[in-house]
């Protein structure tokens, strides 16, 4: 079965190794956003002889072909997921690491708003909020 970032990369007539097609069925089957190393830990339990500095290679390709987004998420390491038209907002939990994919359409009315306010219409926008789990 073909995974959905192996296919964006056939459409893209990218030349597809087995080593990443490995690596695109990780990144596609990923429901959360890893980082170049959780790909490469997930990837060499499918198969143990790829090597990190493929994963990296990859992972850069990929994100060049506009297959995959980058994100730093103030942890220290770059973060993917795949590229979409769908827009979503990030809460990341500082704690955890967890990130949270959203989409409120009272936060997206007011961020057009505001553009508007100022003089602009907004064409794209990245929101990202960082927070802490509230304790029950």
């Amino acid at each position: 079965m073909t995974s959905e970032i192996e296919r964006l990369c056939i459409e893209k007539n990218m030349r597809m190794t087995d080593q990443r097609r490995v690596i695109a069925r990780v990144l596609s089957d990923a429901d959360d956003h890893p980082d170049v190393e959780e790909v490469y830990k997930r990837s060499t339990e499918i198969d143990d002889q790829i090597s990190i500095a493929t994963v990296y290679r990859t992972v850069r390709l990929f994100e060049e072909a506009d297959i995959l987004e980058r994100h730093d998420f103030r942890d220290g390491r770059s973060r993917y997921e795949l590229l979409t038209d769908e827009h979503h907002d990030h809460m990341i939990d500082i704690e955890s690491g967890e990130v949270i994919e959203f989409l409120d359409d009272e936060i997206e009315k007011l961020q057009a708003e505001i553009a508007k306010k100022l003089g602009y219409k907004l064409v794209d926008h990245r929101m990202e909020l960082y927070g802490i789990k509230i304790k029950d």
